[in-house]
């Protein structure tokens, strides 16, 4: 497995398994094929409502907890200093771990800044008394994150997007370069994870003829390929499946390397059009929600 090292030095496994939208009772099995299959990161969230599954996967993998690289998110309805802080606990608990390998905030809070601000400064408590071992954020935008690293004392180590042929997110991507700040792709795919009410009437990218083309010529899938062009341009890639056999596939992209011209024929299918909503349109009034307890 490919690993990348964040700004702080720690390393991460390039490619995890996402379960996002993964329900509970199908959690479980899907982590459990993953770890089996030789994935070593595992990307949740509070707002998935799977954490405790995913925890109970870890546990029964017989996996060493040191090598299992887990990530997840505080959501929003759990931002504010100490709100972040109980947020921490909350995860930490249905996870079953004492401490959390990143930690990031799931969404901006663009109505309530202030509000996103105490809970990232939240992030670097937790991150400075060894609760966690990287921070970083998720659907930040450029002025999100200048805010941010305007008025807090540790960089993001990751910054957690939408990023497929489709959708790439370029000025945000070179921002995050430029600062040394990770990108992660959800969705990498494209065209399979969509946010309920947003991008209906999406094309997927996994069928586009330029994608197709290049995996008839590699002998690999349209999905495959289009996680290889995310790991080439540096970033990390979470792709969710709860098939096991999908999971397997997505794993199998480190034993074939795209060409600078398939690179440039895939950054060509840029169409601008998001998938997920719009990060400024997130407000707790609209997509609040509560984060049960542990």
């Amino acid at each position: 497995m490919q690993t990348l090292t964040l700004n702080n030095g720690v390393e991460m496994p390039a490619l995890g398994l996402g379960v996002f939208q993964t329900p509970p009772d199908e959690t479980r099995a899907a982590v459990e094929a993953a770890l089996e299959l030789g994935y070593r990161h595992i990307d949740t969230a509070a707002a998935y409502g799977n954490e405790r599954e995913v925890g109970q996967a870890l546990r029964d993998s017989g996996v060493p907890r040191e090598e299992i690289f887990v990530e997840t998110k505080i959501w929003i309805s759990d931002y504010g200093y100490d709100e972040t802080l109980h947020g921490f606990d909350k995860s930490a608990a249905k996870l079953g771990v004492d401490r959390i390998d990143l930690l990031i905030l799931h969404q901006a809070l663009p109505s309530d800044f202030d509000r996103t601000l105490a809970a990232y400064r939240a992030l670097e408590k937790l991150l400075a008394d060894g609760k966690v071992r990287a921070i970083g954020v998720s659907n930040f935008m450029v002025d999100h994150l200048t805010a941010l690293l305007d008025a807090t004392s540790v960089v993001p180590t990751v910054n957690q997007l939408e990023i497929h042929p489709y959708f790439q997110q370029r000025a945000v991507l070179d921002f995050d370069d430029r600062h040394h700040i990770l990108n992660q792709a959800w969705s990498p795919i494209g065209g399979i994870t969509f946010y309920p009410g947003y991008g209906e009437d999406r094309r997927s990218v996994l069928q586009d003829p330029a994608v197709t083309r290049i995996a008839e010529a590699h002998g690999k899938s349209p999905a495959q390929v289009l996680l290889r062009w995310g790991l080439q341009q540096g970033r990390s890639v979470i792709p969710k499946s709860t098939r096991r056999t999908r999971i397997a596939e997505n794993i199998d992209v480190f034993d074939f390397e795209l060409g600078a011209d398939e690179l440039t024929a895939l950054d060509a299918l840029e169409t601008g059009r998001r998938g997920g909503p719009e990060p400024e349109n997130v407000t707790l009034a609209d997509f609040g929600r509560a984060i049960p307890e542990a």
